[in-house]
């Protein structure tokens, strides 16, 4: 199932991508304040005549298509080639850092720059949602702890980040800097996580463009790993890093300006695209 959430924001109603790609609202079957990540939804929503539910008509916003996020963990330098361009050793345990759940926003949205974000830079990733408490997982069953996947990008702005005191926390957590969506895609299909194209353009012009099989640690690991040093709730999001090709490694870096239209995709995800703003 691909499942979202649209209207104004904090007013956000369910609804469901239907095979023929309509957005269907959920409205009347589903509260809006109800958790899809509830392990009873999805048998609620199997039993559903799609083509019985009213169809959404375009214009509509897209929200963040998870609610209730009590937090965004991510993981810095998973992949071979973005550890490279980096200029870092490959980590030898993932490298873990949290995003504001104020950041996020959804898929289409605009994102704003205060004037003193001078170096802010694109990060196209998969993101895991867990569905159930999970804590010392093994990782032979982390698996039965993830509810589905969606793209976010973990818009990082590296002044903030590495300069100064070098606070990864306050570099990646303004307003806006973590779009999550279109979709939440429920596990069952997406069968293999590590085998997933995901890329990102600027401006129409291919800056990412590389697959999930080159993490360092996969979902499997990640889920485990995570386990073991805090408990996982329903509605947390893993945010698994991000492949090469970003702003900051290329020579010289090349960051974000106004006007800059970003679009970014995990495969069988849905597409993501944002126009950059002056605050």
């Amino acid at each position: 199932m691909k499942l979202v959430r649209h209207g104004p924001s904090g007013q956000e109603q369910h609804g469901i991508v239907d095979q023929d790609g309509q957005l269907r609202d959920l409205s009347g079957r589903v509260d809006a304040g109800e958790d899809v990540l509830d392990p009873a939804m999805p048998k609620r929503l199997q039993g559903l005549e799609l083509a019985s539910l009213p169809v959404v008509r375009s214009p509509y916003r897209l929200g963040p298509c998870v609610a209730k996020v009590g937090k965004i963990i991510g993981v810095g330098l998973n992949y071979h080639q973005h550890a490279l361009e980096s200029g870092m050793a490959a980590p030898a345990e993932p490298v873990l850092f949290t995003k504001a759940t104020t950041a996020l926003s959804g898929p289409n949205d605009d994102v704003f720059l205060p004037p003193y974000a001078a170096k802010t830079d694109w990060e196209v990733e998969l993101a895991v949602i867990i569905g159930r408490r999970a804590k010392n997982v093994p990782e032979t069953a982390a698996f039965d702890y993830v509810a589905g996947y969606s793209t976010m990008n973990d818009i990082s702005d590296r002044a903030l980040q590495l300069e100064g005191t070098g606070q990864w926390f306050k570099g990646k957590s303004l307003d806006g800097f973590a779009p999550l969506g279109p979709w939440f895609v429920t596990a069952d299909e997406v069968p293999d996580p590590q085998n997933l194209r995901l890329w990102l353009s600027v401006n129409d012009e291919m800056k990412q463009d590389s697959s999930t099989a080159d993490m360092l640690f996969p979902v499997r690991h990640l889920v485990s790993y995570i386990s073991r040093h805090m408990t996982l709730m329903p509605g947390d999001i893993i945010a698994t890093g991000t492949p090469q090709g970003v702003g900051m490694g290329h020579k010289p870096p090349t960051y974000l300006r106004t006007g800059d239209v970003m679009k970014l995709s995990v495969e069988g995800l849905g597409v993501q695209q944002q126009v950059v703003r002056a605050e």
